[in-house]
């Protein structure tokens, strides 16, 4: 089981319900180190005080806040804590709303939520609750120094906490993104778009998170092993030259990209079928061969 990360209970109106956080999930980057490229000597990170210029040890650094030009008041663990004893022991849920509603931007870092001792049936029931209203409940909690805004919704036996983003954190796409209206991309023919709706109809596929994977590092940490065979420990790769033309400069035939597309996965399809059909036939074959009564 993962570190637990807060203790606490869920405050459902009256009813309260023990438990704990867990981490949910897991970083499954390359540990890179930054290194001196004249030597290579590994870079380390100082916390450096300002005045004298000197490294400052982490038991020494304390929390503050700077209430006028340098000024400060400092800030413990234990003033975290009594600022609001209560939002800082419990989930306080606000009510329930449809999981559809909510849109995915809102949503940042899941948990899991253990049940505490003596808190197993009443977990249990509000878990029940959940799934069979098919409702997401949302709440206030304080995870170390913050206050979120958080979904609880069930996953199997177990109750999950994802943290969400402020409505002011989300900025608009129209403001931070090319908004493209209707009609001013160039017409779309009926042609073009029902291509595309069969080649995302001929690609829709089951959800299977665990057939994804991180190829990206696989290719970099063969990268590395070639460079560990090769010698080649200590000497930097030449940074590759910029393309005179940038991507996408190309314009391409957007009806003649979706026929290849179609064509190709129509291929694959029946490529597919030949080799399902010539799997059935052997099976036949041999079922056959096994019931066929032996000469005596």
């Amino acid at each position: 089981m993962s570190r637990i990360v807060w203790n606490g209970a869920i405050s459902f109106s009256l009813i309260h319900i023990p438990v704990s956080l867990h981490s949910a999930t897991r970083s499954n980057t390359l540990d890179l180190d930054l290194l001196d490229r004249r030597d290579f000597s590994p870079v380390g990170y100082q916390k450096i005080n300002r005045n004298t210029g000197k490294p400052v040890e982490w038991e020494e650094i304390v929390k503050g806040f700077e209430y006028e030009k340098e000024k400060y008041v400092a800030l413990s663990d234990e003033d975290f804590r009594l600022a609001n004893v209560e939002a800082t022991r419990t989930i306080e849920i606000m009510g329930f709303v449809d999981p559809t509603e909510v849109a995915p931007t809102y949503f940042e870092t899941p948990y899991y939520l253990a049940a505490g001792k003596r808190g197993e049936k009443v977990y249990t029931l509000f878990r029940e609750v959940l799934t069979q209203s098919s409702l997401m409940a949302i709440g206030m909690v304080v995870i170390r120094t913050r206050q979120y805004v958080c979904a609880l919704f069930p996953m199997g036996s177990t109750l999950v906490l994802n943290t969400l983003r402020y409505a002011v954190e989300i900025l608009a796409p129209e403001a931070h993104a090319p908004v493209i209206p209707a009609g001013k991309a160039g017409q779309l023919s009926k042609q073009d778009l029902g291509m595309a709706l069969k080649l995302v109809k001929d690609m829709r596929q089951p959800w299977d998170p665990t057939s994804y994977r991180d190829t990206y590092r696989d290719d970099l940490m063969k990268r590395i092993e070639q460079k560990i065979e090769a010698g080649e420990t200590r000497a930097l790769t030449p940074g590759s030259r910029p393309s005179d033309q940038p991507a996408g400069a190309q314009v391409l035939d957007l009806t003649s990209l979706l026929k290849r597309s179609l064509e190709s996965r129509g291929q694959g399809a029946a490529t597919t079928r030949a080799h399902r059909a010539t799997a059935s036939r052997r099976r036949n074959s041999r079922t056959s061969n096994a019931r066929r009564p032996t000469a005596r």
